[in-house]
């Protein structure tokens, strides 16, 4: 208990959790960036993280029988995994096809797109209640917010779904 009081472990354990909130957070973008096939980003990411993690380790191994070490580890790998889907989520980085059902104002959602510089594939549908418009729109992740602004403004009953893509041939992309 006296080994707790001393600052010296406090200071191990917190580099521990720094390290380890590090290395979790670097993992996240990794694996992200594996889904959107950016592998010089990837494999210097992966080379980062390695490194780090083999100190972390280290540091936990070398005490294995302190406690407050397991706990910094465990502590560091949980937020890690929190800080790394906020830091990806704020990178935005790849690409977004956002799907819209408008039951009466789809052609005006698709104008007012348009208007702005977006791509919007309009297309007639029908739904549960009768006709629909279904608009396809594929564009960046940092551009989805705007988008969805611009799209509410004009109905704010619209239907909508995001899921992330990778572009295989051509296309219109708003810069």
């Amino acid at each position: 208990m006296e080994s707790l009081m001393n600052s010296g472990p406090w200071l191990v354990a917190g580099l521990i959790f720094v390290l380890r909130v590090l290395n979790m957070a670097l993992d996240t973008v990794r694996v992200m960036m594996v889904l959107r096939n950016r592998r010089l980003l990837t494999w210097i990411l992966g080379f980062i993280q390695t490194i780090i993690y083999v100190v972390a380790f280290t540091f936990v191994i070398d005490s294995i029988d302190n406690i407050l070490n397991l706990f910094a580890y465990s502590a560091g790998f949980a937020t890690g995994n929190v800080v790394g889907m906020w830091a990806e989520e704020r990178m935005a980085i790849g690409y977004i096809n956002l799907r819209v059902i408008s039951t009466a104002l789809g052609h005006e959602v698709a104008e007012t797109l348009r208007g702005e510089g977006f791509a919007v594939t309009e297309i007639p549908a029908r739904g549960k209640d009768g006709e629909v418009t279904l608009l396809n729109i594929s564009l960046f992740r940092r551009q989805v917010g705007q988008a969805m602004d611009l799209i509410k403004s004009v109905d704010p009953q619209v239907f909508m779904t995001a899921e992330d893509m990778r572009p295989v041939s051509r296309g219109f992309w708003r810069m």
